[in-house]
């Protein structure tokens, strides 16, 4: 029988000191968030986390903070103060993991470095993401997540053949930290159990993005030459990208032999499936022109939804492109419930992007809105801390905490 209960995650119990902002820390703490991990999200006085400034703005709110801070409690402290290093000192104490996207050198200044911290709590899992890390000439750096792309060789092979670079449209320079830091932290966090002691990570977006090459870089290697953008098209499978309809375009991805036989019958290609220039994928490939202008001759006399049923009628691997609201509004996101609604302090109702991550019979209810600037710092001083009514007053009146 299902437990209908809902479950915090398997992180219940864990609790995350975030020290980072923006996108790429966030992006991690937002993983352990989703997780189950209380994530007490520090932000400084004013504005707080520079995303909260981000237009469009609504209701004083922005849709880039809402977008990666789901789940998180926000406290407010001012870290250029002896008491609002010491509160997190104190913080640390009582933390399991502590993340930071500071540039290498920052954290020490600030008297919170991983040799500070893990001296007041050796058992403190320390994750410093950053743009290039904390070796290598580069490692001072101010770096977004552009540079990251360019750097790691991704800018280089995105967009179209003889055409000006074109960056990812989605920031992986930045979300690789949020993929690897919490890869690293849930390796570290195992190790512990043996251990009894943490340890530091050291995550660099441009590493991570050199780490997801893969088949490219080894085809560098391979060939000794620079694998060059194909837009949509794949560089050694075809077809494989977008094809025209009548009315949009539609995906088409070819992996294998059996998967050309069934896009020649669903398209009514007779004889092309036997046809020696694209009998292989070496020849398909060494004839990319003819393949794609043959199946553009045949997509474009079809609608989307004619040439989706033709391919789901064949197993043939297709989508339509989708924009952002049509992907979030159709059916199979739906049945997977891949956008919530929670209520925002100040918003109301709001819908979110809901986790990525699904635990087969064990339910998490829905993630909690993403905190107003300094919601929980009453919260955080009071439960985990012990500070009394009185010292919080003080506290606040020095403008140490907001």
């Amino acid at each position: 029988m299902i437990d209908t209960v809902p479950w915090p995650g398997p992180l219940a119990g864990i609790r995350v000191l975030d020290l980072s902002r923006v996108l790429a820390g966030p992006a991690a703490s937002l993983a352990l968030a989703d997780l189950g991990a209380e994530v007490w999200k520090i932000e400084p006085p004013g504005t707080g986390d520079e995303t909260r400034t981000f237009p469009p703005i609504r209701e004083g709110e922005s849709h880039y903070f809402l977008g990666n801070n789901r789940g998180k409690k926000s406290i407010v402290i001012d870290l250029k103060t002896e008491d609002g290093v010491t509160i997190v000192k104190a913080l640390a104490a009582k933390a399991d993991i502590l993340v930071e996207n500071y540039r290498p050198g920052v954290m020490d200044r600030l008297g919170l470095g991983y040799e500070t911290l893990s001296a007041i709590n050796p058992r403190l899992i320390y994750c410093a993401i950053s743009g290039f890390g904390m070796t290598g000439p580069l490692r001072d750096r101010p770096s977004f997540d552009i540079v990251a792309q360019a750097l790691s060789g991704v800018l280089s092979v995105n967009g179209e053949l003889d055409r000006d670079a074109v960056k990812l449209g989605l920031p992986m320079g930045d979300l690789v930290g949020g993929i690897n830091g919490p890869i690293a932290i849930l390796a570290a966090l195992h190790e512990r159990h043996t251990t009894g002691r943490g340890r530091l990570i050291d995550v660099s977006l441009m590493d991570g993005l050199m780490g997801l090459l893969g088949y490219i870089a080894q085809l560098a290697f391979f060939t000794g030459e620079d694998p060059r953008p194909f837009g949509s098209q794949h560089p050694n499978l075809v077809p494989y990208g977008a094809f025209p309809a009548s009315d949009g375009s539609v995906i088409v991805a070819c992996l294998t032999n059996i998967f050309w036989s069934r896009i020649c019958r669903a398209l009514g290609m007779d004889g092309a499936a036997d046809d020696p220039r694209f009998a292989t994928t070496q020849a398909r490939r060494d004839h990319r022109e003819e393949v794609n202008a043959l199946l553009s001759a045949h997509t474009e006399r079809h609608t989307m939804d004619e040439l989706c049923a033709l391919f789901a009628q064949h197993h043939v691997a297709h989508a339509p492109v989708l924009g952002v609201r049509e992907a979030l509004a159709q059916p199979q996101a739906v049945a997977r419930n891949m956008v919530v609604e929670v209520e925002h302090a100040t918003l109301g109702r709001v819908p979110i992007v809901n986790r990525p991550i699904r635990f087969v019979d064990a339910p998490q209810p829905p993630p909690a809105a993403p905190p107003m600037l300094g919601q929980h710092s009453d919260e955080i001083l009071g439960q985990v801390l012990g500070f009394d009514a009185a010292r919080i007053a003080e506290l606040r009146e020095a403008g140490v905490v907001a």
